[in-house]
C-alpha cells in the first residue's frame, strides 16, 4: 500500500499545517497532495507557502489563491458588492507574500494529474469544470457522473467546501479532506485524510487534529486584522456565519489596511 496525506484549504494557518504534517508523518505517509486555497484570512501566507515548498507537497492553486494574486488588477466597481473583510483579506495576503512565494503561487496549476500505485488522480479545487463549484453530499449522482467523464482519473481530490466528504460514482472516487486551516462545521480542529492505495484497492480515513488556535488568534490581533477572522478560527466557522451570528455587533468594524 502507498499512503498519501490529502489536504486542502490551509488558508495561511501555519500552526494548523504544522500539526497536520506532524500527524501525517506519524502515520508514515509517502506523499502529500494539496487541493489549494493555501492563503487567505490566516496570518501566515508566506510561511505556509514556504513550508509547502520545503515539504515537496504536490499542490494546485485554489480560487482564493488566484484572487490574492489578481486583487490589484480588479476595477473599482468590482469591489462594492463584496464584504469589506474579504477585500481586506485578499489585499493583506498579497502584501505579505515574499517575491519567492508570490512567484511559487503564481506558477501553480489549477489542476494536476498524479499517477501512483496504479491509480490516476486529478487534483482540483472545486470540480474538473470550475475551481469555484462546490461538491457536497447532496450533489446529484447524475452530475457526479458528468464530472467523472471530464477526466480519465479515477480519484478526484477536491476542496473548496471545507467539509470532509467522499462520494463514489461508478469507478470514480470524489474525495474532499476538509480544511486544514479554516473549518466550517463548528469543529476548530484541522481536518485532513489518509489515503491508502494499491492496484485495485483504496482505503480512506479522515483525521481531525488539534492545533494551537490561540497562537493564530494572537497573530491575527498583532496584525490588526478583523476580530471576525479570530472568531472564524476559534469557532471553526465561515466569515459569513460569524458575522451573521454576531449578536452584539462588535465584529463589524473592519480595520483599514
Amino acid at each position: 500500500m502507498t499512503r498519501i496525506a490529502l489536504i486542502s484549504d490551509i488558508h495561511a494557518n501555519l500552526p494548523a499545517l504544522e500539526a497536520v504534517l506532524a500527524d501525517a508523518r506519524s502515520h508514515e505517509v509517502e506523499a502529500i497532495w494539496n487541493a489549494g486555497d493555501s492563503v487567505g484570512y490566516g496570518p501566515h501566507p508566506a510561511e505556509v507557502l514556504a513550508r509547502i515548498q520545503q515539504e515537496n507537497i504536490i499542490s494546485i492553486r485554489g480560487n482564493y489563491d488566484t484572487r490574492v494574486l489578481t486583487i490589484r488588477q480588479e476595477k473599482e466597481d468590482t469591489r462594492k458588492p463584496r464584504r469589506p473583510e474579504k477585500w481586506l483579506a485578499f489585499n493583506w495576503a498579497y502584501d505579505h507574500l515574499t517575491p519567492e512565494t508570490h512567484r511559487y503561487l503564481k506558477n501553480l496549476p489549477e489542476q494536476r494529474l498524479v499517477m501512483t500505485a496504479g491509480w490516476l488522480a486529478l487534483l482540483v479545487h472545486g470540480t474538473p469544470l470550475s475551481p469555484k463549484e462546490h461538491l457536497r453530499p447532496e450533489t446529484p449522482p447524475d452530475h457526479l457522473r458528468r464530472l467523472a467523464r471530464q477526466t480519465p482519473a479515477r480519484i478526484i481530490l477536491c476542496g473548496h467546501t471545507h467539509l470532509p466528504m467522499v462520494r463514489q460514482s461508478e469507478d470514480t472516487w470524489f474525495i474532499n479532506p476538509g480544511s486544514v486551516g479554516r473549518l466550517d462545521d463548528g469543529d476548530a480542529r484541522a481536518s485532513y485524510a489518509l489515503l491508502d492505495l494499491a492496484p485495485g484497492q483504496l482505503e480512506l480515513k479522515f483525521r481531525r487534529v488539534a492545533y494551537d488556535v490561540p497562537a493564530v488568534a494572537a497573530a491575527l490581533r498583532r496584525e490588526n486584522l478583523p476580530e471576525a477572522f479570530v472568531r472564524m478560527f476559534e469557532l471553526g466557522r465561515s466569515l459569513e456565519w460569524v458575522i451573521e451570528n454576531d449578536r452584539e455587533g462588535v465584529l463589524r468594524t473592519t480595520p483599514s489596511i
